[in-house]
């Protein structure tokens, strides 16, 4: 018999109009009154971040906003931030937006109140202890970073993404408020939906999952697959919306006492090296990795496929397992996810040092198949190719 944990300490509110109520929410947590808030210079382009820090404002918290946040968040940011929590006296830390604002947040969090470097957490030379309250607001349905234990960051001068990961890393609060999605680019849905759909999936498969985590990601694979299309036809559409910022979270909680996996890590090592989207390339890679995986494990991946309705319940193993890679390989390109060889940057001479990335990942020995270079070299030629 199998033995795991489970453990999720994140207070969650969930539903419109949410956002309005931060004020309110942060006195019934007793955080303090000296709050940053942490986000990027789109979502605060966009009008989000001014009404709620107006809000606050009026109801007597000493706000600071910090916005210097790549899309692929580095160590020299969140040292940035940190020193701007120390010089300060900042008291909570309040993310506002998509998945690097969140891991940011979680880093400035750790590094205001200990000091250090993000690369000395990784290597356990520094304990995770002593960290700032974390409440997180998300503008994208995708990461799911407002319920999970980690922050990824990059480090500037190797180009690795590093992951720091310890449950006091949890946020204490999520509040999810599907109108701050109701802005998010059409693009920007569909990479960042398909990301979530890739923390369930693996959440879901990977070597150390348990039922609980699978118990979400079924409900989440289920509920994203059904209304991501109408999100990314129809940005207003405010239950679509809703649905979505419901499934990423759902999927947060399947892989956040689980783990991702080989889609993640050959994602990470793009990200890291070119900068790419994180939701674009996990987009890019999931029909080729679960290809891979589904010829060795068929009936969990036949099991997806139903829970995603590419298959029917009457179908063999077999039969569902093939709809299941040819109907996300159609689900992403009516998506209009781009392929790997249309993404900037990428040539066919770094394949080698992408391996590589993906290789010293810590996710690749949680892929539900054994995975080493060969394999990964495969998917990025089939990828880059797009032959499935």
């Amino acid at each position: 018999m199998e033995s795991y944990s489970y453990f999720c300490n994140t207070r969650i509110e969930m539903g419109y109009g949410k956002a309005a109520q931060l004020p309110k929410l942060l006195e019934s947590l007793q955080v303090g009154q000296s709050v940053l808030l942490v986000s990027d210079p789109g979502v605060v382009k966009a009008g989000i971040v001014s009404p709620i820090k107006t809000a606050l404002e009026e109801s007597g918290y000493h706000v600071l906003l910090f916005d210097a946040v790549s899309q692929n968040p580095r160590d020299t940011e969140c040292l940035a931030g940190a020193k701007l929590f120390q010089e300060q006296g900042i008291e909570t830390v309040v993310a506002i937006g998509g998945g690097s604002a969140m891991d940011t947040a979680k880093a400035i969090a750790l590094l205001g109140p200990n000091g250090g470097t993000p690369v000395e957490y990784v290597e356990g030379k520094r304990e995770y202890a002593n960290i700032a309250p974390i409440i997180c607001l998300p503008t994208t349905a995708g990461t799911g970073s407002e319920v999970t234990r980690s922050s990824v960051i990059t480090e500037s001068a190797t180009h690795r993404k590093l992951t720091l990961k310890d449950a006091s890393l949890r946020p204490m609060m999520a509040v999810l408020d599907p109108t701050l999605t109701m802005t998010v680019p059409k693009l920007v849905t569909a990479a960042t939906g398909v990301d979530a759909l890739v923390h369930a999936i693996e959440g879901y498969t990977c070597k150390v999952t348990n039922p609980i985590s699978q118990a979400f990601g079924a409900r989440a694979m289920n509920k994203i697959v059904s209304s991501l299309p109408a999100a990314f036809m129809d940005g207003e559409n405010q239950q679509a919306r809703y649905d979505m910022l419901e499934g990423s979270l759902l999927a947060g909680l399947c892989f956040g006492s689980a783990d991702v996996a080989a889609v993640h890590c050959l994602a990470e090592a793009l990200g890291g090296l070119y900068d790419t989207p994180h939701g674009v390339v996990n987009a890019v890679f999931l029909p080729y990795v679960l290809k891979f995986n589904a010829e060795e494990e068929i009936g969990i991946h036949a099991d997806l496929a139903r829970y995603m309705k590419f298959a029917n319940e009457s179908d063999s193993d077999e039969t569902a397992v093939e709809k299941l890679v040819t109907g996300i390989h159609a689900f992403t390109d009516k998506l209009e996810i781009p392929k790997l060889r249309d993404l900037p940057g990428v040539r066919k001479e770094d394949f080698a040092r992408i391996v590589e990335l993906a290789m010293q990942n810590n996710s690749t020995t949680s892929n539900i198949r054994d995975i080493g270079a060969r394999d990964y070299r495969q998917i990025l030629e089939q990828a880059y190719e797009d032959v499935l």
